[in-house]
Parts: structure tokens; sequence; C-alpha cells
């Protein structure tokens, strides 16, 4: 039986044929992205804003507001109100009341009474509280691993190929995280512990995609010395395509599946994941090979001191100086 081969052995596709567009949809991503960080702002779960989260199922779909108005009346500070999964599942999100425990188990108490009193056959599901200095630790230190991933992502490009591939790849990864952030403003999912570690994960991922086609670019430039630049880049990325698609599909399906029938509480890891590796896959082939180009990388960018001075004396007519009177 002859092997399935999703991508042809002789595929010779011109990528960099829409690299101008494909700059130009980047840009707007990522000016978009950072719009909407600015005016909405992310919805930070309590890991990272402090609170108490308590999800309630009701026995009928219940009117938002009218929960938000019964739960202000308690005195602790605004809730937020949001519907979860289906429109008989809230989850209430309210200050937490300081740090002593017994009182957050008293607002527990009183918003349990309140549930039942006002929606009969009602139940409360978990309850999740963080003070506001532990989640004030856990922002800053998701930042900073974020922060730390991606100088040393760069650095290391940096000394395994040279600064140019370096850069491509810290700008790549940066319209990456950008972008998946932009749509965590634009949807208000919320954001929190899983995010960061989806985060993390794109940028693993999209690394490992970029070092693979770099590899082969460096490869290529030390095969094909005559070669310009696009070509060459098409020509690596063609030759690392069948990699990339059975990955990149693998991992879309198996999210989609999660997406689309896993539980609530990874659905917003299950399509930041997604998201990154759409966006991670497009960047490996327009962002990073782009800079590449810009920068006028080619097979002469890297030679050596000793490859450059025996081409001099290969070419016709040539004189060293050891030769001149």
């Amino acid at each position: 039986m002859r092997p399935l081969h999703l991508v042809p052995q002789n595929t010779n596709i011109d990528w960099l044929r829409w690299r101008h567009w494909a700059t130009l949809v980047s840009v707007l991503m990522v000016t978009a992205a950072i719009a909407l960080l600015v005016i909405r702002g992310l919805n930070f779960g309590i890991d990272f804003v402090g609170g108490q989260n308590i999800r309630v199922t009701f026995a009928q779909p219940v009117q938002i507001e009218d929960v938000r108005n019964r739960i202000d009346q308690l005195g602790y500070g605004e809730s937020t109100i949001q519907q979860f999964g289906s429109p008989r599942e809230i989850a209430i999100r309210m200050p937490v009341p300081g740090d002593d425990a017994g009182a957050t188990a008293r607002a527990v108490a009183q918003v349990r009474e309140i549930v039942e009193k006002n929606y009969p056959g009602s139940r409360i599901g978990s309850v999740e509280a963080v003070s506001g200095k532990v989640s004030g630790e856990l922002f800053q230190k998701g930042a900073l691993a974020l922060g730390l991933a991606m100088i040393a992502i760069a650095v290391y490009i940096w000394f395994r190929f040279e600064w140019q591939f370096g850069l491509g790849a810290l700008l790549a990864l940066a319209q990456d995280i950008i972008v998946t952030l932009g749509f965590f403003a634009l949807t208000q999912l919320e954001f929190n512990l899983n995010t960061i570690a989806a985060l993390l994960t794109i940028l693993g991922y999209s690394l490992n995609d970029k070092i693979v086609i770099f590899d082969r670019v460096r490869e290529n430039l030390r095969k094909y010395r005559k070669m310009e630049i696009v070509p060459l880049l098409n020509l690596s990325i063609n030759e690392t395509l069948a990699r990339t698609v059975m990955t990149s599909l693998t991992l879309i399906l198996s999210l989609a599946a999660l997406v689309a029938l896993g539980p609530d509480v990874i659905f917003g890891f299950s399509l930041a994941m997604l998201l990154g590796i759409v966006i991670g896959t497009w960047s490996s082939f327009f962002v990073g090979n782009g800079i590449l180009i810009q920068f006028k990388v080619g097979p002469g960018s890297f030679k050596s001191d000793e490859e450059k001075a025996q081409e001099i004396k290969a070419k016709p007519g040539a004189v060293s100086f050891k030769d001149m009177p």
C-alpha cells in the first residue's frame, strides 16, 4: 500500500509572493490587539485580582442583572456575574472580605442563603478564593515568566544561528502573544493562570516550528551559494512543510475537540492554544522569514574571513598584498 502524503514531496509553493500582504495583515492584527488591550483590557480572573469565585447552577435560566443586584446588597463591593456554560450556570466573582478565612466563609454562606432563598432548586458548585496579596504576586510572576522566556528564546537563537534569526524569531513570537492577548480582550474570556500556561506553551511550540525552518534555511544558505534569498526561503519552507502540516494539523484537531467537547474549566486554555497554533504557524512562514529579507540575509552573509579571502584569491586577476612589490 502506498504511503499517504498530505503534502506532495515535490511541493513548490511561492509562499513569499504574499509577504507584503502578510506583513500588512500582521501589522493590522497587532495594532487591533494593542488597541483592544488599551480600550477594553483583560478580564482578569481571581488568580490576578483577588476575590472569590462562586459557581451556581440554577433550576431555570435567570436574569444576570437581577442576580448582580441581590449580591451587591451584601456590601462586599461590586460583583461580576458571568454566564458559565449553559444559561442556567453562572459564575459570581466578588471581592474577598479581607484575608480572614472566617470572613470568606461567612460571605459564601450569605451568597448561598440569597441564592437558595430567591432561586429555589439552585445549588452552589465550586468556591475559589484568592487574597489580593497573593493575586498580585501571581500576576508579577506570570508576566516575569513570559518576559524571561522570550528573552531566553531570542538569546538562544542568536547564539544558535545569527542575530538576524534571533530578531526575526523574537518579533514573530511577540506577534503570537500580542494577538492572543488581543483575542482575550475582544472576547473578555477570563484571563487566569491557565491562560499564562497556554501562552508559555504557545511560545514553546512556535519556537520549535521556527527553529526547524531556520535550521533548513541555514543549511540551504551553505548549500546554494548563488541562489537568491527569496527562492531559498521558499525552498526551505516547502522542504519542512510536511512536518509543519502534520504537527499543526494534529494539534488543531485535538484542540478543536477540547474546545467543542472539553470541560469548561479548560475552555480558555484550549481556545488560547488553538489560536496560538494558527498564529504561530502564520508567523513562522511570513514574519520570521520576512525579517531575514528585510536585513538582506543571503548566502554570503555568514561567510568566515577565510572563505571570503579564498573567494578573492580565486577571482581572475586578483592580487594579494604579499605579491605586491
